[in-house]
């Protein structure tokens, strides 16, 4: 397992996700979708489990947060074709945007995890 320690200028990868991972959350108030709906409780299911790890992930990064977000994100992309919603455009595309900005910044966390002199193994 690879660690490192967060500088204030680190931190702004997991501020990001965890912006994205709000916007994931509150995407079916905005748009108005029913709460009921595959693309509503997977907007927060994978929302939720996105601003989680990456608010642990502020102060020290490991390498399993960011795979796990690394996973989440891919996983919120494909979720419109995998649950059955991607013909509800604006679920679709907050899903696929906010799936694959969290996945990049998550590979960005984890190419730094393993060039940084920085980062140590525990």
């Amino acid at each position: 397992m690879r660690t490192i320690e967060n500088r204030t200028e680190d931190m702004i990868p997991n501020a990001l996700n965890i912006l994205l991972g709000i916007t994931l959350v509150l995407a079916p108030w905005y748009l108005e979708l029913s709460y009921d709906s595959a693309a509503a409780r997977n907007a927060f299911l994978s929302g939720s489990a996105i601003t989680v790890v990456a608010l642990l992930a502020l102060g020290r990064t490991y390498d399993w947060e960011e795979c796990l977000n690394l996973a989440l994100g891919l996983w919120a992309a494909m979720a419109p074709w995998a649950l059955g919603f991607a013909e509800t455009r604006g679920a679709m595309g907050v899903h696929v945007g906010v799936g694959l900005a969290v996945a990049a910044l998550a590979a960005f966390e984890l190419r730094r995890l393993y060039v940084s002199p920085q980062a140590r193994s525990v």
